[in-house]
């Protein structure tokens, strides 16, 4: 009998959350990561929990959405009581500016598209007057014709929330091991063996959740894991007077006052680096939405890796030829922490995913694969 009921591998914000969950459901839990050399979608996440838009051709991700923005108050209200960090979760509703009666009118066929796969969402596109009455006293760039907006929509700050993740971790009893990145896992006799730097961990289940770390571990349970890598460019400016009331996909004000801006979707491998042509876009689309952004200083401009599957949906499965081994794989580790932290790690203890998460099998892109 191993020691641990569950070893999660990644410690980033889709691992933590759902290791945080594994915890609340008194699970004995070890988090293996690589610490601060891991390559930490979070660091280029722009914070937003983001429901309108989500699951045009998948309607199970809009409904896995909207369930986790009705979470997420309850998630941030028990990381600060029992981490004592506020994640400055904010849900005020969100919006997508339009540039232009040709954008409009692509967004507004958009909307349609969602209305008809399902009844969860609840965007309206409205017009430039409505988009003043809820931005007062913001002058808007004079190519801004309207705004879809969704009620559910809020932002958090990315880094608080993983801070609190580990010490809420750390508070009830889960062991993070950032010197312990998993090099080799295998299945012995009902229980998972992980390799390490720092030696042999042993588990009755196994989550990897390592993000671009997945494919190859995968491999050895029978589990075949696509994964996209893009690049996103974001920028943070100086610290101003509050006056961004909710936030947009384009920008948005933190809890700090600083203004988020971006990000760029850059297919180039696993490159970090920023270019001058890429933070331009954003920025210019930005000034062209709030012309008076262009008077606020930038204080820093950086990237980082996001994880995508190739449909850009999330992907769920549990290994047939090894089971109790599970793979979570999204771009939306904050969205979605609120499930993986609740609905997720319930179905992880419980040892089988339900109906539910069948869309989300990876066998949708018809990969070959033994589970």
């Amino acid at each position: 009998m191993a020691e641990l009921d569950v070893l999660v591998i990644g410690g980033g914000l889709v691992g933590s959350a759902i290791a945080y969950g594994l915890r609340r459901h008194s699970q004995r839990v070890t988090v293996l990561d690589e610490g601060d050399t891991a390559i930490r979608a979070a660091r280029a996440n722009g914070g937003l929990v983001w429901v309108q838009g989500k699951g045009d051709g998948m309607p199970a991700y809009a409904r896995w959405t909207r369930r986790s923005a009705e979470l997420w108050g309850g998630l941030a209200n028990d990381l600060k009581e029992v981490a004592g960090i506020d994640v400055q979760h904010r849900q005020p509703g969100g919006l997508v500016f339009c540039l232009g009666d040709s954008e409009s009118e692509a967004r507004t066929r958009t909307i349609r598209r969602l209305h008809n796969q399902t009844d969860t969402h609840e965007i309206e596109m409205i017009d430039r007057t409505r988009v003043e009455t809820l931005l007062p006293g913001l002058r808007l760039g004079c190519e801004v014709t309207g705004a879809s907006f969704c009620p559910h929509d809020g932002h958090v700050n990315p880094l608080l929330l993983l801070r609190g993740l580990h010490a809420a971790l750390k508070r009830l009893g889960v062991a993070y091991r950032p010197d312990a990145p998993a090099r080799v896992v295998s299945w012995e006799r009902g229980v998972f063996v992980v390799q390490t730097p720092a030696g042999r961990f042993e588990a009755g289940k196994l989550v990897l959740a390592a993000g671009h770390g997945i494919p190859v571990l995968a491999r050895s349970l029978g589990l075949a894991a696509p994964i996209v890598v893009e690049r996103g460019q974001i920028m943070i400016t100086e610290r101003v007077a509050p006056f961004m009331p909710l936030p947009a996909l384009e920008f948005r004000q933190t809890g700090d006052g600083t203004v988020q801006i971006g990000a760029t979707h850059e297919r180039v491998g696993y490159n970090l680096s920023t270019t001058p042509r890429g933070a331009a876009r954003f920025v210019d689309r930005a000034v062209r939405v709030l012309p008076s952004l262009a008077s606020v200083q930038v204080a820093r401009v950086w990237a980082g890796l996001r994880v995508l599957t190739p449909d850009g949906c999330p992907a769920y499965m549990q290994s047939e030829t090894c089971p109790g081994s599970f793979v979570a794989i999204c771009h939306s580790g904050v969205t979605l922490a609120a499930a993986h932290a609740a609905d997720l790690a319930a179905a992880i203890v419980a040892g089988a995913l339900p109906d539910s998460f069948t869309p989300f099998h990876p066998r949708r892109f018809d990969v070959p694969q033994s589970a």
